[in-house]
């Protein structure tokens, strides 16, 4: 096998596609700021116990695993950061006032997520503790579509859920219950065979419910359905006020209502939400309420955020422009180093060209030239 192979799904990141997933990477996290959003950096390693700590199980097959030889415990690769920044809120940070805090960083995964996506994401994201109310839930929402439309995507489609739904249905009945993982499944895949078998021995009510959650789908006027189809039980009139509430600050995303897309149901605890944008089947970024997760790090907090794949988003942008450069000549004499040194300082990429490599600058376009007339630098446009 050549040494130069790479594993499958694994890539390396070429100079005009990073410059993108950097600028890119800059202007939303500079747009995070702007909101109050304070930047945290987890590591790439934890104690599997703690990284994997209210994730469930389908977090545990995407991480990898290994044995750390200075503790002889097992450490896992982090596969998404959610937790970690749940686990810095909980116990290091310790604040009993709201809390935003904001990250971007790699992941891996034992497994990509769609047919050609990487195993090795650069994950972006933002969450808010110590709020229980929508309020939260809205800011987050908010966020994730000015994010994308920074990115250059004004066009998308906001697709919202809401885990207390089938909550609901499995408190009001113990057979259901049982099978709540098995149920997970089949709902996701809008498997209407499967539920079908699941739910025989279910109560009347329960069972037409949990069948009719796959139709569930479609513009706002689902929620108005659902009132109608669903059992008029507590928690599924809350989860549809609120699903109602996020989209009338939905702004001019187009709205979908999808009461059986439970991605992250494991972890979330209230509305769920994915983002899709042209040109791409899976959804750019998620989000969605998981009040429960600090749990597991002594300290429960209200807790709603998203994350998307930086290097995917930049997939979907155009080829990025040759940047404008100014050509200069190889030397150190103090007048053109102190040109050179001004240029740069207000932002001008200047290069200097090495012996017989005048024009080998394949990033960047010079459209100027620094040359010396009558005892001064100063800089010609090129044609």
């Amino acid at each position: 096998m050549p040494n130069w192979l790479l594993p499958e799904n694994i890539a390396d990141v070429l100079p005009s596609e990073a410059r993108k997933i950097e600028e890119l990477r800059r202007l939303i996290i500079d747009s995070f700021h702007l909101y109050g959003y304070e930047l945290v950096m987890p590591p790439m390693l934890e104690y599997l116990e703690s990284l994997l700590a209210g994730a469930g199980q389908d977090m545990d097959l995407r991480t990898f695993k290994l044995i750390d030889q200075l503790s002889g415990r097992t450490l896992g690769v982090r596969a998404d950061m959610t937790t970690q920044v749940a686990r810095i809120d909980a116990h290091l940070l310790n604040r009993s006032s709201v809390t935003r805090l904001c990250y971007c960083g790699s992941v891996l995964l034992t497994r990509p997520n769609g047919l050609h996506a990487t195993r090795e994401p650069l994950q972006i994201g933002a969450e808010i503790y110590g709020h229980a109310g929508l309020e939260a839930d809205g800011e987050i929402q908010e966020l994730a579509l000015a994010s994308l439309a920074l990115a250059g995507f004004s066009h998308v489609r906001l697709d919202l859920c809401h885990v207390g739904v089938l909550r609901a249905l499995l408190e009001s009945d113990a057979n259901a219950q049982k099978d709540e993982r098995a149920l997970y499944t089949a709902l996701r895949a809008k498997d209407v065979p499967a539920l079908e078998e699941i739910t025989a021995a279910y109560g009347a009510d329960t069972r037409r419910a949990l069948l009719a959650l796959p139709g569930l789908y479609g513009d706002v006027t689902v929620i108005a359905k659902a009132r109608e189809v669903l059992p008029q039980l507590p928690g599924i009139a809350k989860a549809l006020d609120e699903l109602n509430a996020l989209v009338n600050l939905a702004g001019d995303a187009s709205v979908t209502i999808d009461l059986a897309d439970l991605g992250g149901y494991q972890y979330e605890s209230g509305a769920m939400f994915a983002i899709y944008v042209p040109g791409l089947p899976n959804a750019v970024a998620r989000g969605g309420r998981y009040d429960h997760v600090g749990e597991a790090f002594g300290r429960a907090r209200p807790a709603t955020g998203f994350s998307m794949d930086l290097r995917e988003l930049a997939r979907l942008l155009p080829v990025a422009e040759p940047k404008r450069a100014i050509r200069a000549p190889w030397g150190r004499e103090p007048a053109l180093s102190k040109e050179i040194g001004a240029l740069r300082k207000a932002g001008e990429v200047v290069i200097q060209s090495l012996s017989g490599h005048e024009n080998d600058q394949d990033e960047f376009e010079c459209d100027r030239v620094l040359v010396l007339e009558n005892g001064n630098w100063i800089i010609k446009k090129l044609g």
